[in-house]
């Protein structure tokens, strides 16, 4: 077993009480991939943002759990060494769905874990995070549970159906469990396609009637927002453009997530924004420069549009540029 504290990485706990006090939220920010990872560390490092790099369960199983390991610790080692750069940096398992799963992550050197027992009968759902919560916390390893099933389809997760978080549960959860963060679902869901809305019309709000209701039942307490990507029309006409398929593809609009940001949310999971800009550029230099073979030609690119991405989002959405 490897402590992440070697690993150079932290926990949320500390970062999460300042985002708490200052008003804004961490980014979560998801990678399957080096170019992905390295535009996270460079877009964080130059808004001298705190950062949680997640890992989903499928992106452990492409990666590889071992090279991803080390990967992770270049990251940290590349923020320090290459770009001077201080800014506390959180390695997440997202939506681990078993107790052996985040046992193996916290072994691997991760500092936090998320239980998904969100589709779990209530009691079973306390049960597992609990057991989970035991384990991790015998190594100060942070463990953010879910409340609440968010619509859409995020690998392994699925939901037909969002079930809005009750606020009526989430003093029980958290006191039962022991999690140091909750995910909880207010109308913000997974993938590219977070609204059935018709041409013209906007995205419905957020449920920010539940969320006040949940931050007076846990005053103080770390929400999580999932399925948190805004969706760039600008990205998916780029797909479309150049033969991408993404009609209709819509997420959740900014000036809301600026708003969850300065209340308990402090931490906001973006991952299909991510995708969709790496995607947009790939498809991009393939259409207008057919003669390219050399990734590093078109992933080179990709890279820098997602770090600018990433910069902007930092600064302008979640508020978290020179927080660190």
């Amino acid at each position: 077993m490897v402590h992440y504290s070697e690993l150079g990485f932290v926990n949320s706990k500390e970062i999460f009480k300042k985002a708490i006090d200052g008003g804004y939220a961490i980014p979560g920010y998801n990678f399957n991939n080096m170019e992905q990872l390295q535009a996270i560390i460079m877009g964080c490092a130059e808004t001298n943002s705190p950062v949680i790099l997640q890992v989903s369960k499928g992106a452990r199983k492409y990666a590889n759990q071992t090279l991803l390991r080390y990967m992770a610790e270049g990251a940290v080692q590349m923020a320090r060494n290459d770009l001077k750069s201080n800014i506390p940096i959180v390695l997440h398992l997202d939506h681990g769905d078993s107790y052996e799963l985040c046992v193996s992550c916290i072994e691997m050197g991760f500092s936090s874990v998320m239980i998904d027992g969100s589709h779990l009968p209530y009691e079973e759902n306390i049960a597992l995070t609990k057991k989970v919560v035991d384990y991790a916390h015998r190594y100060d390893v942070s463990v953010e549970g879910e409340l609440g099933v968010l619509a859409g389809i995020e690998e392994h997760v699925s939901a037909e159906k969002s079930h809005y978080t009750n606020p009526d549960d989430v003093e029980d959860f958290v006191k039962r469990t022991g999690v140091d963060s909750l995910a909880i679902s207010i109308g913000t869901s997974h993938g590219a396609y977070k609204f059935k809305i018709k041409p013209g019309e906007t995205p419905p709000p957020l449920r920010f009637d539940i969320l006040e209701e949940i931050e007076k039942r846990i005053p103080g307490f770390p929400i999580v927002l999932h399925g948190s990507s805004s969706v760039p029309q600008e990205y998916v006409e780029m797909c479309n453009k150049y033969g991408g398929k993404l009609e209709g593809a819509v997420g959740v609009p900014e000036d809301q997530l600026r708003r969850a940001a300065k209340s308990a949310v402090c931490k906001i999971n973006i991952d299909t924004d991510g995708r969709l800009v790496v995607t947009a550029k790939i498809r991009e230099v393939f259409a207008n420069q057919p003669e390219v073979f050399d990734p590093r030609k078109y992933l080179g690119p990709a890279r820098e549009a997602l770090k600018e991405l990433i910069k902007r989002k930092n600064i302008e959405v979640l508020g978290s540029a020179n927080k660190a």
